[in-house]
């Protein structure tokens, strides 16, 4: 049986513990053993580098040195890596080994919560079959990405909110390799109702089952 972990913390506003019991149902329903821990000490723990997957949803905290080294080097080593919005893609702005790791990291959400267009650029990988371009409204993430990454949706931005930006495409959903494991992220999913969306939570759910290490 494949087995997950997935910790949660940082910022209460991500409704991190509500997220990690969404996210935890899924990945039960599709046959993983779930972890769940509410620190980043869990990150640390040699014993790891023998899970399938690891799932941060850890908003604007810190990391310790031997907790991010001991992350990336089982990723490196072939553990699968997937996450969603701040959970993921902004948890820990100080550890560029861990930014180096997901290949992006949120710098902006210009107008707060928007209305914008998901467009699906990859409709021929398995993570996006079957799905079309959506309407959604979140907050609308503006990120730096590592040219590395395979890009899987994209959003254009108005510039109704920051005029010097209008016309930006950027990366909504992407997968990539570090080392020899899979990394996923989607930066939907900024509180625990945007699972109500079913292009979210089709996304997600086939990202994670893609990152993890059979």
């Amino acid at each position: 049986m494949r087995e997950a972990l997935i910790v949660w913390g940082g910022w209460s506003g991500h409704e991190p513990e509500k997220c990690a019991g969404i996210v935890r149902e899924m990945l039960e329903e599709d046959g993983f053993e779930v972890h769940t821990e509410d620190s980043t000490e869990a990150f640390a723990d040699p014993a790891i580098r023998e899970l399938s997957l690891i799932v941060p949803i850890f908003t604007m905290s810190k990391i310790e040195k031997e907790e991010v080294s001991n992350l990336t080097a089982a990723v490196e080593a072939g553990v699968g890596l997937g996450g969603f919005h701040g959970g993921m893609a902004d948890a820990f702005r100080e550890a560029v080994d861990y930014q180096f790791m997901v290949g992006g990291q949120w710098v902006a959400h210009p107008g707060g919560i928007v209305d914008y267009r998901v467009d699906i650029t990859r409709p021929d990988d398995p993570i996006m079959e079957g799905l079309r371009s959506f309407a959604y409204r979140s907050e609308q993430y503006y990120m730096h990405v590592d040219p590395s990454i395979e890009v899987l949706a994209t959003t254009t931005f108005s510039g109704e909110h920051a005029p010097w930006i209008e016309g930006v495409v950027m990366p909504v959903v992407w997968k990539r390799r570090h080392g020899r494991g899979r990394v996923f992220c989607s930066t939907l999913g900024h509180v625990a109702a945007e699972f109500g969306v079913p292009e979210m939570r089709t996304i997600l759910r086939r990202g994670l089952n893609w990152a993890a290490r059979d």
